[in-house]
């Protein structure tokens, strides 16, 4: 074949010109060559890559986990390359998946979310020609107005606390609005008592500096005072070998207490909500709030000005009533 592609180009010499030639001669070997076909990478091979991108990009583990999860459960329902899964397929799947494990909506948003990633991602390098997830939109959830902590029930709250830790620890979650994980994962010297800020870590362990109030100082003051260990955490379980509190200790250490004070769904979270919502209440800048609180996108910040409709009728009040 090499010989007969050098006969045609030796041949047409005589009419065309050096780049023209260089052009026959990569379409003749282009169209009678015949390739080793490239092997393509497994389903499993693309998410491995997938998980890795995401990886290096930031993402937690335990997002990464969610991706995983999720992207598994469609390549055990659904068993085809992605190169060939459609779109007509992937809401066969959502659907098919919302019927059999009796979901939310809002629950199979988050999955058509992450799927959607995964496939986009694969569009982006090249590794597929369209992502089928490109037609199916978000998928719209009931919103219902999340309620917050009222200041008697923070009263009622701190002064149910049987322990230093327990008051230093929900003063820190309302005074700040830190995430339960940034709670965990505070060092001592993260805490500057000078000028009452910390240093935390949050998604994607992107830093930023949150401030805490006098009273928040003199509780985690005397909390630090009161132990005896040597742990560098901040907050530390009550007994030996009085290792870092975890996530799983603050969430049902709180909900211990609402539930001693028949108060409603009390968790770290919603310390959160309470502060954005107070926060926006006051008057405070809808980017200083959402500095505060760590949001990558502000339209997530503004889910927390929506919460209280408090202020809402009071400037209706005051500007139209």
């Amino acid at each position: 074949m090499e010989e007969k592609i050098i006969a045609i180009t030796n041949e047409m010499a005589e009419v065309l010109n050096i780049a023209q030639l260089k052009k026959l001669q990569e379409v003749l070997v282009k169209a009678f060559s015949i390739e080793e076909p490239e092997r393509k990478p497994t389903n499993h091979e693309y998410l491995r890559l997938f998980l890795e991108a995401k990886s290096i990009e930031g993402c937690s583990p335990r997002t990464l986990q969610y991706y995983e999860v999720t992207v598994q459960h469609l390549f055990a329902a659904v068993n085809l390359p992605v190169r060939k899964m459609t779109t007509e397929r992937m809401r066969e799947y959502l659907s098919d998946y919302q019927q059999r494990r009796n979901c939310s909506k809002a629950t199979i948003d988050n999955i058509r979310r992450n799927i959607s990633s995964f496939f986009s991602w694969l569009e982006e390098e090249d590794h597929i020609l369209k992502s089928p997830m490109r037609r199916i939109h978000k998928i719209k959830t009931k919103k219902t107005v999340k309620e917050v902590i009222s200041d008697e029930d923070i009263e009622k709250l701190r002064d149910s606390c049987t322990t230093l830790r327990d008051l230093a620890m929900i003063d820190l979650l309302y005074s700040t609005g830190i995430r339960v994980g940034e709670l965990v994962r505070l060092n001592i010297e993260d805490v500057n008592f000078e000028s009452r800020e910390c240093v935390v870590f949050g998604k994607g362990d992107k830093e930023r500096r949150v401030y805490f109030d006098a009273k928040t100082k003199i509780h985690l003051k005397n909390y630090l005072e009161s132990r005896r260990d040597t742990n560098r955490a901040l907050f530390v379980s009550l007994l030996a070998p009085y290792n870092r509190l975890a996530i799983s200790g603050v969430e049902i250490r709180l909900r211990k207490m609402g539930r001693m004070l028949n108060l409603k769904s009390i968790h770290p979270h919603k310390f959160r909500r309470t502060m954005a919502t107070r926060a926006i209440d006051k008057g405070m800048p809808i980017e200083q709030v959402q500095k505060i609180l760590g949001h990558s996108q502000i339209d997530t910040t503004m889910q927390y000005a929506i919460v209280n409709q408090n202020n809402v009728k009071m400037s209706h009040q005051k500007y139209i009533a």
